[in-house]
Order: C-alpha cells, then structure tokens, then sequence
C-alpha cells in the first residue's frame, strides 16, 4: 500500500487503468485524510496521468468520494434475511464500526465538509452514495411492510432519516459518543412502536450490546 504501480510502455485497458486508480484514491484518503489527498498522488500511486485521472472525475472531491466509496461499499452491503431487524441492526453496526474503528470516519466528516463548497463532489455524493443508500434501505423496509413485519403506514423514508441520520449527528457533532450499544438503542425504541402484528421478535434483541430485552 502507498507504493506506486510501476507500468510497462504498453497501453493497459480503460477499466482496469479506472480500477486502479479507485483503488489508489481509496487507500490515499483512508492513509492521508483529504488533507494529504491530491490528484498528483492518486495518479502517481496508480501508474496513470494528470490527464487521464481529470477524464473521469472532475474535481478532486469527486475523485475522493469515489474513492471512499470504492474502498468501503463492500462493508455497507444491505442484508435481506427476512428478519427487518435483525437486517437494520446488522447495517447500522456494519456503519458505526467502520466509522469508529476505521479511519473512514473522519473521512466522512472531511468529505461532507468540503462538500458544501465542491458542488461535483457534492452531486457525487448524493447520486452515488447517499441517494442509492437510501432507496436500498427504502426498499429494504417497504418489503418489510409487504411481509407483514411493519405496519402498512410506516414512512419508510422517515424511518431512514431517523435511524442514520441520528447516527450521523453523532458523527458530525460528537456531543454524544456514537457506539454499537448507541445504533441499538436506536433500533430497540424504533420497534417499540412500528413492529407488525404479525412479526415475532428478533432473538438478535436478547443479544443487543448492553441493551436489556423489551418484555
């Protein structure tokens, strides 16, 4: 990692030259931060030109979301195991871990920030990441509902911006620490009041961290 990829004269395919510096731009804003990131390292680090790296992305925050997204998108997949639960609880974990442990928080912090300068990393963001996120989720719910699992009324949208958004706030304005324990407290009030009729509990409740199950 940091080393660049040193290349041979000949012409190597579009894909694989893109890949490569996705792959380059992720590792260099998890290492540096959008302090040390730059497009000059990113295209140096993956083999590639100035020119070739300003062909795809436009402006350095577009190149650096692209980049977290690349090197994060396999931990944030959305579970669908039939238990909406269990599912949420998993996803908002899978998150609050990568941004606690990892250096990927406050590259998310670093990245909404310059986004409200940047308009191409900020398009970047909410066509790329923050807007298919969010139908995924949606989806996730609405078929919930289908199954019987929430109640037919339930803003699924809300429901979104309730329990990611709280964790975000928490991330963005550290008044409160964000934990595990924190993303399941979250799902716990949440299912005191939208759980279905027809939805057994999740046996994930009785394991909550540090959060007594609800009799």
């Amino acid at each position: 990692m940091g080393t660049p990829i040193r290349r041979g004269r000949g012409r190597r395919p579009a894909d694989e030259v893109r890949a490569e510096i996705l792959t380059a731009a992720g590792e260099l804003l998890l290492e540096e931060g959008m302090a040390g990131f730059t497009v000059e390292k990113v295209a140096e680090r993956a083999g590639a030109s100035r020119v070739t790296v300003h062909k795809w992305w436009p402006s350095r925050g577009a190149l650096a979301f692209d980049g977290y997204f690349a090197a994060t998108s396999p931990v944030l997949a959305f579970p669908d195991t039939g238990d909406i639960e269990a599912d949420l609880r998993s996803q908002l974990r899978n998150w609050v871990r990568l941004a606690t442990r990892t250096s990927a928080g406050r590259v998310v912090r670093e990245l909404l920030g310059a986004a409200q300068t940047d308009g191409d990393l900020m398009a970047a963001w909410r066509e790329r990441y923050s807007g298919p996120r969010r139908a995924l989720a949606v989806q996730r719910l609405d078929a919930a509902k289908a199954a019987g699992q929430l109640r037919k009324d339930v803003d699924s949208e809300g429901l979104v911006d309730q329990l990611w958004g709280a964790c975000y706030h928490r991330l963005l304005i550290p008044d409160l620490p964000l934990t595990e324990q924190f993303a399941d407290r979250l799902v716990d009030t949440l299912f005191q009041g939208v759980r279905g009729e027809a939805a057994a509990p999740s046996p994930l409740r009785e394991k909550a961290l540090g959060v007594p199950p609800h009799r």
